[in-house]
C-alpha cells in the first residue's frame, strides 16, 4: 500500500481525497495546507502547514499536488528531490517555458510524475478514440471544442492568484478548458499552427483572459475550432464534436453521440459519474489515480506523463502569441516557439 500525501486543500482536493480513499493501492497518511483551520476536516490524519516538514517526516511514496499554478514546478522539484512520486493537478506548469523545465525534471529523476488529464479516461472519450482508430468511419476532417462556463467575480476575489498573470499564467484556457485542448490534440495529432484571440468579456478586475477563440491546424490536415469562456451565465456542458469522412460524433452532457442518417443523435455510451462532485469532474480522477498507483507499484509508464502534457501547453503558447502578435491576430506556426524535447 502506497503512503500518500496531499498538498493543497482547495476546490478540487475533495475529489482527490475521495479517489485516494477508494483506491486499493494507496492510503492517505498526510495532508498539507497553509490554512491551519482546515485541519479539522482531517481529524485522524497528520496535518502540516509546511511542505518540507511533511516530506521530511512522513516517508511518503507519492504526493498529490493541488496548488496554484506558479507552485506546480517548484513543488514538483521539491517532491522528486525527496524521492517522492508526484500526481500533479493540471496544468503541468504555469507557462510553456516552465512545462519544458518540468520535462527536464522528469528526465533527470527516476520518480514518476503524472499530470491530471483525467478526461482522457472518460468512457465517452475512450470509446470515441476506439471508433476513430478501429472502425470504418473515414479520416477525421474537423474538430470542435466548446467550453461555455460561468465564474462569478468572487471566484477571483476569494483566491486572487486565479486572476494574476504571474501566478496563474492564463485564465480560462489554462484553468477551465485545458482538458478540452488536451482532447482536441489527441484527436488531431501533431500540431502545425494556430490563430487565436484572447479577450475579456466580463468586467472583472483580472489580468488573465476569460474568453478565447482559436483555430488550430494539424500536420494531418485536420482543422479544429475552439472556444472557451467564463462569461456565460452557467456551467454549460463541454462539447467536443468530431467530423470524419463518413460520420459525425459529439461528446456532450457526458455522453458520446453519433448523428444518424436522419440527423438525430443516438447515444453510444455514457460516462461514469463521481457521486457528490461537480458534474464536469466526472469519474476520470479515480481511474487515472489508480492507474498511476499501479504504475508505481509495477514500474510502468501507463499514465499521463509530463511529455504527454506538453502539446496542450504548446496550444496555449500559440494562442497567446497569435493574439498578442499584432492588433489583428496572426497565424503562428509551431516551429516558431522552438519546441525541443531532446
Amino acid at each position: 500500500m502506497l503512503r500518500v500525501g496531499l498538498i493543497g486543500l482547495g476546490d478540487v482536493s475533495p475529489v482527490h481525497v475521495h479517489a485516494i480513499h477508494a483506491s486499493d493501492y494507496g492510503e492517505l497518511v498526510a495532508v498539507c495546507d497553509t490554512n491551519m483551520e482546515l485541519s479539522s476536516n482531517f481529524p485522524e490524519i497528520p496535518f502540516f502547514a509546511n511542505v518540507d516538514r511533511m516530506l521530511e517526516k512522513m516517508n511518503l511514496d507519492v504526493v498529490h499536488l493541488c496548488l496554484p499554478h506558479d507552485l506546480h514546478y517548484p513543488i514538483t522539484q521539491k517532491c522528486v528531490s525527496h524521492d517522492v512520486h508526484v500526481y500533479l493537478e493540471k496544468p503541468v506548469a504555469m507557462t510553456y517555458e516552465e512545462a519544458l523545465k518540468q520535462l527536464e525534471v522528469m528526465k533527470q529523476t527516476d520518480k514518476k510524475i503524472c499530470v491530471s488529464f483525467q478526461n482522457r479516461y472518460n468512457a465517452s472519450f475512450i470509446r470515441l478514440m476506439e471508433i476513430l482508430e478501429n472502425e470504418d468511419v473515414g479520416e477525421v476532417t474537423s474538430i470542435k471544442g466548446l467550453v461555455t462556463w460561468f465564474r462569478p467575480e468572487s471566484y477571483y476575489t476569494s483566491k486572487p492568484w486565479r486572476g494574476q498573470k504571474d501566478r496563474a499564467g492564463y485564465g480560462s484556457i489554462i484553468n477551465q478548458s485545458i482538458h478540452t485542448l488536451d482532447l482536441i490534440q489527441l484527436i488531431g495529432g501533431d500540431l502545425k499552427s494556430c490563430k487565436a484571440v484572447l479577450s475579456n468579456l466580463t468586467d472583472y478586475d483580472i489580468e488573465v483572459e476569460d474568453t478565447a477563440s482559436a483555430t488550430f491546424t494539424f500536420t494531418s490536415g485536420v482543422k479544429a475550432f475552439f472556444h472557451a469562456t467564463n462569461a456565460y451565465t452557467e456551467n454549460s456542458s463541454v462539447e467536443i464534436q468530431v467530423i470524419t469522412e463518413k460520420e459525425k460524433f459529439t461528446i456532450k452532457d457526458s455522453r458520446l453521440y453519433i448523428t444518424n442518417d436522419e440527423g438525430r443523435k443516438e447515444v453510444i455510451i455514457e460516462d461514469d459519474k463521481l457521486p457528490g462532485s461537480k458534474f464536469y469532474y466526472g469519474a476520470g480522477h479515480m481511474h487515472l489515480i489508480d492507474r498511476f498507483y499501479e504504475s508505481i507499484l509495477n514500474d510502468t509508464d501507463d499514465y499521463v506523463t509530463i511529455e504527454d502534457s506538453i502539446p496542450s501547453m504548446q496550444m496555449i503558447k500559440l494562442m497567446d502569441l497569435s493574439s498578442n502578435n499584432t492588433k489583428r491576430p496572426e497565424r503562428i506556426e509551431l516551429e516558431e516557439i522552438n519546441y525541443v524535447t531532446s
